[in-house]
């Protein structure tokens, strides 16, 4: 990977930061507030604590993403970054764009991914 692909790459990352800590500051400055009193019957309260749940789960998810973006960043600054995490050859490009905080090249996410669903799997034998 060049340098000119490596700061395109860079760009991607940052932006997403700044966009998870967008969504963040939107979420601290108030709009995330329930008041019992607001809510006239019991479906409308369920309804608003189900939305305030969803949110605080989208927000549980770009956490780990952040602490994956500024992982990928700190690779990049340290000369690691596109490496696959498992077996140390170069991620491919085409995967670092559609997936940047990838740690994994494509043959060892697909391995690790048949593993998981193994595990997953109840066993057949009964």
């Amino acid at each position: 990977m060049n340098k000119r692909e490596k700061q395109k790459l860079r760009e991607i990352l940052l932006l997403q930061k700044q966009q998870i800590l967008d969504n963040a500051s939107k979420t601290l400055g108030g709009g995330v507030y329930l008041d019992p009193n607001d809510f006239p019957d019991e479906v409308d309260q369920a309804t608003s604590e189900s939305a305030l749940a969803f949110t605080g789960r989208l927000r549980e998810r770009e956490a780990t993403l952040l602490g994956k973006i500024e992982m990928a960043l700190e690779k990049i600054e340290d000369g690691t970054y596109g490496i696959c995490g498992s077996c140390g050859e170069k991620i491919g490009l085409k995967r670092l764009e559609a997936r940047p905080v990838a740690e994994l090249c494509i043959d060892c996410k697909t391995e690790q991914e048949r593993t998981e669903r193994k595990v997953a799997e109840p066993d057949s034998d009964g």
